[in-house]
């Protein structure tokens, strides 16, 4: 059900972002999950197939959430930071990525 399913060029675009701050790194350390910023219309096996199209790596399963953007003032005027999409890519066991190698 991998990536012949999808068009490749969809596919490299679904995953914006890595997430890394200190709670995406203690889900990686104790339940083994990767978190990515991704489309708004990504659909959980459009991010399945990306993860392990890009980064040749099993999933096991994948959750998504969709962060509303917080309200902000910009001096006398109100404005809204973009809605996220959140999506918690769960590897296989023994499976591992790690984005620092990549970027060395």
């Amino acid at each position: 059900m991998s990536a012949q399913k999808f068009n490749q060029g969809r596919l490299m675009q679904v995953l914006v972002a890595p997430i890394v701050s200190e709670k995406a790194t203690m889900l990686a350390e104790k339940r083994n999950q990767v978190l990515f910023k991704v489309l708004q219309d990504a659909t959980k096996d459009e991010i399945k197939a990306a993860v392990e199209l890009l980064f040749k790596v099993e999933v096991d399963s994948v959750q998504v959430l969709n962060q509303k953007g917080k309200t902000k003032r910009f001096g006398r005027t109100v404005g809204r930071r973009d809605h996220v999409r959140k999506a918690y890519v769960s590897l296989k066991q023994g499976q591992e990525l790690n984005f620092a190698q990549e970027a060395a």
